[in-house]
């Protein structure tokens, strides 16, 4: 028997600010109809004046948490993926662990856009693989509204805010696919294209925070060969078929990119879970706000195979493949 990491609960949390593409069309130039043609997305959720990445965290944390019936305090290990951090330092992981009162156990942050859920998950499957934690805390959470230039509607019409949580216990397999967990995790990078999707700031280059900057075309291009790429590696590696996959949770980015993906693939449309239109890409926070909802509307059950899948700026990208 080998030691499995297996997702125990699942929680999200939106904040109350919902806008609409007809609203976000009175403040930039812009139209519902150009959006959701070009991106799927129909409102985004932004957090109030006041609300921090941290806060959408906790609020998310603790519902995985009761979803999965744990204590707080028997979790040993918090990760937070975000690329918008309340500070610079501490870690946003530090905030989370002291809200849910589990002080001395490892609490850090992952940075890698997109694809920091992922990231996340693999490192937090390798501890509990490595016998260094039994219980752990995975966290996507951002407030990418923070960092938007609202006058550039390339790019602000696509993104929102939000946060999506895991709870991860140990479990045991036989190494097969037929295991209930984490089965595989796959990670890359290419820091090449590091122009192709940025923020133009930084402690070390402006001392501001910056702007999300985004080559549309280039990111699409690679989007597509890379996920696809990503979940056939998840596929071979399982020696599974894109027929036994239950469900495809893809990072949220743009409908066009999940159609083109899925089509790629040669998987189901109705097998793909898509949130974009209702939150936008919520960036680290868009796979497990995706998973929590096809749990909560009771598509995704226990013992369903499912893919996760993301691409975010550097550019990283990443597949995991999970029997709930």
């Amino acid at each position: 028997m080998i030691r499995r990491s297996v997702i125990l609960g699942v929680g999200s949390y939106l904040p109350e600010k919902c806008v609409s593409n007809t609203e976000l069309a009175q403040r930039v130039d812009t139209t519902d109809e150009w959006i959701t043609e070009r991106s799927g997305i129909r409102q985004r959720y932004i957090a109030a004046d006041g609300e921090k990445t941290s806060d959408l965290a906790i609020a998310a944390v603790n519902k995985a948490l009761a979803a999965a019936g744990v204590d707080g305090k028997d979790i040993d290990l918090f990760i937070v993926a975000t690329a918008t951090p309340d500070q610079t330092f501490p870690a946003t992981a530090a905030r989370v662990q002291a809200a849910v009162g589990r002080p001395g156990v490892p609490s850090f942050d992952v940075q890698a856009v997109c694809s920091g859920f992922v990231y996340a998950l693999a490192i937090a499957d390798n501890f509990i693989k490595a016998g260094q934690a039994n219980k752990a805390v995975v966290v996507g959470a951002e407030v990418f509204s923070r960092i938007l230039d609202w006058q550039d509607r390339t790019t602000c019409v696509l993104f929102g805010d939000g946060a999506g949580a895991i709870v991860l216990g140990t479990g045991e397999g036989k190494g097969t696919s037929d295991d209930r967990g984490v089965l595989s995790t796959h990670l890359h990078s290419d820091g090449r294209h590091h122009d192709m999707l940025y923020v133009d700031g930084g402690p070390s280059t402006t001392q501001t925070t910056g702007f999300v900057r985004m080559k549309g075309k280039e990111v699409f291009r690679h989007a597509v060969v890379n996920l696809a790429q990503a979940v056939e590696e998840a596929l071979e590696a399982n020696k599974v078929s894109i027929d036994q996959v239950d469900w495809l949770v893809p990072h949220q980015a743009n409908k066009r990119i999940l159609d083109s993906t899925a089509q790629k693939l040669g998987l189901d449309p109705a097998k793909v879970i898509v949130t974009v239109d209702q939150h936008a890409n919520t960036s680290a926070a868009s796979i497990p706000l995706a998973l929590a909802h096809g749990v909560s509307d009771g598509r995704i059950k226990k013992g369903d195979l499912i893919i996760l899948e993301a691409m975010g700026g550097g550019f990283t990208w990443g597949s995991a493949l999970v029997r709930m």
